[in-house]
């Protein structure tokens, strides 16, 4: 109880069954006593590229423009965009991150990408010397709620769908110093009957309710790719 959750949502259709495993975490969490706050990104018309409009005011080298440098240096000087500022103050006041979206080419929708890309930077989320376990949003949780299109069976037969979360997982929340609960994947949803679908939205349901007593991944090459 009292625990403050994000979800941050890449899905265009409230009536998806994105839309539903999202209606479901927020019924539940609320219901658990957590405060929930979502960033819709596609409600939001979020803005997935990074660019010069990130940086309010003067430029730190004007003459050649270098993202990282620059949102690293508006960051300590209080100079970012108001969506940005918007976006990085749920994620510093959440004790949860979740992602909800469909995966797209074995990634995330560009929108989402695009809010990693933007939200994230460094002094943020991340400094050189503070990466990994010394990343700067220690003490947060974060996972990730995807459907795919293809059936589990298809995604054994081409290597263990775990790769492709090395990315997204330890290559971005790790790295931040995020904690990674196990992901929670819906197979092909639209491939599946009535029932089926049903069934996952209950398992989504029953985890929720003891999801604060998991405990997070071992966030090593090994589970990637064993």
């Amino acid at each position: 109880p009292g625990k403050k959750v994000l979800i941050v949502y890449a899905h265009q259709e409230p009536k998806s069954f994105n839309g539903s495993l999202l209606k479901i975490a927020v019924e539940e969490l609320t219901k658990q006593g957590c405060s929930v706050t979502v960033s819709d990104l596609y409600a939001m018309q979020f803005e997935p590229r990074a660019t010069r409009n990130d940086i309010v005011g003067h430029l730190h080298n004007s003459e050649a423009f270098n993202y990282g440098v620059e949102t690293w240096e508006a960051y300590k000087r209080g100079g970012l965009s108001k969506d940005l500022v918007e976006e990085q103050k749920k994620v510093q006041e959440a004790d949860l991150l979740i992602f909800q979206f469909p995966l797209f080419w074995f990634s995330m929708p560009a929108i989402l990408k695009g809010w990693m890309d933007r939200v994230l930077v460094q002094g943020f989320a991340y400094d050189l010397s503070k990466a990994y376990d010394g990343g700067l949003l220690q003490d947060k949780l974060s996972l990730f709620s995807f459907t795919t299109g293809g059936s589990k069976e298809k995604y054994a037969i081409r290597g263990d769908i775990r790769y492709l979360l090395w990315p997204m997982q330890h290559g971005i929340m790790h790295f931040c110093g995020v904690k990674v609960l196990e992901p929670h994947i819906c197979y092909a949803p639209e491939n599946v009957s009535e029932d089926k679908r049903k069934e996952m939205l209950t398992a989504w349901t029953q985890r929720l309710k003891t999801l604060w007593k998991e405990q997070p991944i071992d966030c090593s090459p090994e589970w990637y790719f064993k």
